[in-house]
C-alpha cells in the first residue's frame, strides 16, 4: 500500500512521516511549498502521479485568531482542499483520512461531546474545518475524518512549544483557566489513525486523548515534568481579548472509536510526560 501525506511540515504530518520511515512504509509527503490542495489542477496531477491507495490529508489552516481577517486563505486551505481531495479519491477509488478539530463545537455542553452532537462553529477558523470535514463525508461514504484537539507535538504550532518560549522570557505567566478540552498527541493520532485504515473505518469519529484539561492545567502539568520553576497565574480568557471566538468546553470523548478498534486510547498528561521527558519537541 503506498501512502501520500498532505502537510507534512506541520507536526501531525511530520509524525506521521517520521512513523512511516521507522517501519519502511512505501509513501511520498507534500506540503504547501510543492503543491497547493486548493488548487484541483496541481493536486490532482500530482495524485495521478503518485498513485496511492491512501491519502492522508494533515494540510490545514490553523491559525485561529488570523483566519478571523483571513477568510480567503482559512477557506481555501479547510474547505476547497478537502473537497478537492474527496472528488479525486472517490473518482479514483483512493481512501482518503482527513483531520477536524473540536473547535466544531460551541462549548455549551457541560459534558464531553461525541459524533451525534450538533456542531456549531464560533470562529471562521472552526467554520472552515467543518466546512471541509462536512465537504468530505458528504461527497464520500469511504472516507474517514477524525475530530482531534489542542495537538501537540513536534514543531511550533501548538501550546507546548509556545508554553515554552513564554516560559524562558517571564518568570510568571497568566494562563486561563476557562479554556477545556483534552491535549492531545500527534503520536497517539497516528497510532489511532493506523488501526483505523487497518480495521477500514470510514465516516465520522472523534480522536482525542482520554481525560480533560484546562489550558492552565495543562501548563502546570509541563512545568511540573520539565521542573521548570516558573509560577503560573490562573486567570480568564477574556483579559487577552483574541480576535477569534472559541468555546469555553470541547471536550469530547473517544469511546466510540476506542471501543470500535478495541484499544485504550491513554490519558493525555501520559502521553505529555513521555513526550517531554525524551526532549523531543
Amino acid at each position: 500500500m503506498k501512502y501520500l501525506v498532505l502537510g507534512n511540515k506541520g507536526q501531525l504530518g511530520r509524525e506521521f512521516e517520521d512513523t512511516f520511515i521507522q517501519k519502511g512504509y512505501d509513501f511520498s509527503a507534500y506540503d504547501i511549498d510543492k503543491v497547493d490542495i486548493s488548487n484541483y489542477k496541481d493536486i490532482k496531477s500530482l495524485i495521478e502521479s503518485v498513485n496511492p491507495g491512501i491519502i492522508i490529508n494533515c494540510a490545514a489552516y490553523n491559525q485561529v485568531d488570523a483566519a478571523e481577517s483571513d477568510y480567503y486563505s482559512a477557506m481555501k486551505a479547510n474547505y476547497t482542499g478537502p473537497l478537492n481531495l474527496v472528488n479525486i479519491s472517490t473518482d479514483r477509488k483512493i481512501k482518503l483520512l482527513h483531520f477536524s478539530t473540536d473547535y466544531v463545537y460551541d462549548g455549551g455542553k457541560s459534558e464531553p461531546y461525541n459524533e451525534d452532537d450538533e456542531a456549531n462553529p464560533l470562529s471562521i477558523y472552526a467554520k472552515s474545518k467543518y466546512m471541509g470535514e462536512r465537504a468530505v463525508l458528504e461527497n464520500s461514504d469511504k472516507s474517514l475524518v477524525l475530530r482531534v484537539s489542542w495537538v501537540f507535538g513536534k514543531g511550533r504550532q501548538n501550546f507546548i512549544y509556545r508554553l515554552l518560549q513564554w516560559a524562558g522570557k517571564n518568570p510568571e505567566l497568566k494562563i486561563v483557566t476557562d479554556e477545556i478540552s483534552v491535549p492531545t498527541w500527534t503520536g497517539s493520532i497516528v497510532e489511532i489513525c493506523m488501526k483505523s485504515l487497518e480495521q477500514g473505518l470510514s465516516g465520522l469519529y472523534c480522536s482525542p486523548n482520554s481525560a480533560s484539561a484546562s489550558r492552565y492545567d495543562w501548563a502546570v502539568k509541563a512545568m511540573k515534568i520539565l521542573g521548570k520553576d516558573i509560577k503560573i497565574i490562573p486567570c480568564k480568557s477574556e483579559i487577552f481579548d483574541l480576535p477569534a471566538k472559541r468555546p469555553g468546553y470541547s471536550v469530547m470523548t473517544n469511546q466510540r472509536i476506542s471501543e470500535t478498534l478495541s484499544i485504550e486510547i491513554p490519558e493525555w498528561h501520559e502521553v505529555l510526560n513521555s513526550f517531554l521527558q525524551n526532549e523531543i519537541i
